[in-house]
C-alpha cells in the first residue's frame, strides 16, 4: 500500500508511523524544518519514553505524492479548503482519502438523509469544493481518540492512544484497517460513523471554545458551577439538533461529562492555539453546528452566543 501524507504533525505523524510499521510506503509533503528533519532523520515517534525512527520519503513537490492508494490528511480542518488545489493535484481516480480532522467533517452530510441531506456548510467546505473533490464514496471516514504533540520538527510524542474508529463504504477499508492494526494503532470499525463523529463533537464543541475564552483547562471548567451550566446547556442544544437531523439518543449529559472529567486537566486544542497565537478550529468544531442549526431551523442560542464570543476572541488576537 502506498500512502501519501499532507500534515504529518501530532496526529497525522502518528498515523503515518502506524501505516509504515504496518507495511505501507509513505511519502510526506513537508517544508522548512520539517522537510529537513524528515529527509535527514526520518519520522521519529516517541511513546512511553522510547523513540523509534520511521522511514518515510519527504518532499516539497506535490507531484511526487500523486498515484498513492490513500491520501492521509492530517492538517487542521479549517486549513483544508486552501489545500484543495494541492489535493486535486495529488489525487487520481483510484485514490482514497482519509481526512483525520476534528469537528464536523466536509463529508458528514453526503448521503446522510433527513432534513440535512446534501447541505453544504460554509464553515467547513465553502462552496462545496471539498465534497466535490473528495466524494463520500472515496472517503475513509474516521474519528481519532488520541493525544500527541510535536516535540520538534519530524518528532512526534504520543501521549495517549485510545482508539481510531473507521467507517464509510470505500473499497479497501478493510485493508487500511488491517495495515494500521499491524502498525500498532488501536482500530475499530463501525457502520455508525456519523454517530461516533457526533459523540466526540458533543464534548469538543463546548469544552474547546469555553477553554479558549476562559483560558482554563477541562478540570477547571468542570469544577466551576457557572461553566458547568453553560456546558450542559450547549450539550442539550446539540442533543436537540442531533434529534432534529436523525441522530437521537444523546440524552446522558451527566454521563458524558463524567467521562470527560476522568481525563483530568487536559488543555484543549483551542486553548493551545490561543496560547500559541494561532487561529483556532472554531468553524469546524462549533461554527458548523450553528450553521447547521440555522439550515434546519433549530434554535441553539447558547451555542450561537459562545460561537460569537469565541469568534471575537479569535479575530482580536490577530489585530496588530
Amino acid at each position: 500500500m502506498k500512502v501519501s501524507v499532507i500534515g504529518a504533525g501530532a496526529i497525522g505523524g502518528w498515523l503515518t508511523a502506524g501505516f509504515v510499521k504496518g507495511g505501507a510506503e509513505a511519502t510526506v509533503l513537508a517544508r522548512g524544518a520539517s522537510l529537513v528533519a524528515l529527509q535527514n532523520t526520518g519520522l521519529v515517534l516517541e511513546a512511553d519514553g522510547t523513540a523509534e525512527t520511521i522511514p518515510v520519503t519527504a518532499t516539497n513537490d506535490p507531484d511526487q505524492l500523486r498515484g498513492a492508494d490513500l491520501l492521509l490528511l492530517g492538517v487542521k480542518a479549517h486549513d483544508l479548503p486552501a489545500l484543495a488545489p494541492v489535493i486535486e493535484q495529488i489525487m487520481t481516480a483510484e485514490t482514497l482519502v482519509m481526512p483525520a480532522v476534528n469537528g464536523l467533517p466536509f463529508w458528514f452530510l453526503s448521503g446522510f438523509g433527513g432534513p440535512a441531506e446534501g447541505k453544504t456548510l460554509a464553515s467547513v467546505d465553502p462552496g462545496g469544493t471539498l465534497a466535490k473533490l473528495m466524494p463520500v464514496e472515496r472517503v475513509v471516514a474516521n474519528v481519532v481518540h488520541a493525544a500527541s504533540r510535536v516535540a520538534a520538527p519530524g518528532h512526534i510524542q504520543l501521549v495517549k492512544a485510545n482508539k481510531v474508529i473507521l467507517g464509510g463504504q470505500p473499497d479497501g477499508l478493510a485493508d487500511i484497517a488491517a495495515c494500521l492494526q499491524r502498525g500498532g494503532i488501536p482500530i475499530e470499525t463501525t457502520d455508525a460513523i456519523h454517530r461516533e463523529v457526533w459523540m466526540k463533537l458533543w464534548g469538543n464543541s463546548n469544552m474547546n471554545p469555553l477553554s479558549a475564552l476562559a483560558r482554563a483547562d477541562a478540570a477547571q471548567l468542570h469544577d466551576d458551577p457557572g461553566a458547568n451550566t453553560v456546558i450542559k446547556t450547549m450539550m442539550q442544544e446539540m442533543a436537540d439538533l442531533g434529534a432534529r437531523i436523525g441522530l437521537e439518543g444523546f440524552d446522558d449529559i451527566d454521563g458524558r461529562m463524567a467521562t470527560t472529567r476522568k481525563l483530568g486537566p487536559i488543555r484543549t486544542s483551542m486553548l493551545q492555539d490561543v496560547e500559541a497565537g494561532r487561529p483556532f478550529e472554531l468553524g469546524p468544531i462549533l461554527g458548523a453546528l450553528v450553521e447547521l442549526a440555522e439550515l434546519v431551523d433549530q434554535p441553539v442560542p447558547m451555542m450561537k452566543g459562545i460561537h460569537g464570543l469565541a469568534g471575537l476572541l479569535d479575530r482580536n488576537l490577530r489585530v496588530e
